[in-house]
């Protein structure tokens, strides 16, 4: 199904705790361990890395979002039948209101998963923590277009390129939650970096990251790119004992929200 949001326009934030909320949904998760799942979705704006291929650039890029309440939040939430929440981005722990929000969640008896690129590090009650660490292929360059078309700002390139890894947290949330490494690959030439980010997680966290808990999703945006790459992923995930996951959203909607 096709995205349809919730999120009316205030002209100002409300008073008390509250987020820039980019869209709040219902629709299955599209990715990971937990493909296929009825899920209200509650994405937040604004995030501190700038990937060429980011596939919500309103959150990042060109941020739009309207001003909620943690209580609106969880009220408009409650309005959908889905026990899984979906904490999106952007990045959504950007904001320490997002903490409130996942508490209040919790102990509202929803399962939830966070969405982060894993540069940083929050103590909060969630299920499944699915970290997408960022490769070098992620990083904007004078040869590439944001997704909305327009020219890449060269300063992004380096500060992307500073911010994009931090070993230390993805392994705090191995250590602390069900946590899955979801890696976005444009390549075989990827590899190197997933096997040497992997083993460098390893190392540093003090607890098991099996093979299952690292997963493979192509890079595409549309039903078209993703059949050029999805095959070759498919084909790395097996050649290294990895996960493979699917863009199903991509796949059966062609990831076209109505916002």
């Amino acid at each position: 199904m096709p995205v349809s949001t919730d999120v009316e326009r205030p002209d100002s934030a409300p008073e008390g705790e509250a987020l820039p909320i980019n869209e709040l949904f219902h629709s299955l998760q599209g990715e990971g361990k937990l493909a296929g799942t009825p899920s209200v979705f509650v994405r937040t704006s604004g995030c501190n890395l700038r990937c060429w291929f980011c596939d919500s650039y309103n959150t990042s890029w060109d941020p739009d979002h309207a001003w909620m309440g943690v209580d609106e939040i969880v009220a408009a939430v409650e309005q959908y039948d889905a026990d899984h929440v979906v904490l999106t981005g952007g990045e959504p722990l950007l904001h320490e209101e997002s903490v409130t929000l996942l508490e209040r969640l919790a102990d509202a008896g929803y399962h939830t998963t966070v969405e982060t690129n894993g540069t940083i590090s929050r103590e909060a009650p969630v299920d499944l923590v699915s970290a997408s660490p960022k490769l070098a292929s992620s990083t904007p360059t004078a040869d590439t277009e944001r997704p909305d078309g327009n020219p890449v700002d060269d300063a992004w390139a380096d500060r992307h390129d500073q911010r994009r890894l931090d070993i230390d947290v993805l392994a705090r949330y191995v250590e602390a939650h069900d946590t899955q490494l979801k890696f976005v690959v444009t390549g075989r030439e990827d590899m190197a970096e997933i096997e040497s980010v992997v083993e460098a997680v390893r190392e540093a966290a003090d607890a098991p990251l099996p093979d299952s808990d690292v997963l493979l999703m192509p890079e595409g945006t549309t039903r078209e790119r993703l059949a050029e790459t999805r095959g070759r992923v498919a084909e790395l995930a097996a050649e290294y004992g990895y996960r493979y996951t699917p863009r199903l959203h991509v796949t059966l909607w062609n990831d076209a929200p109505q916002i």
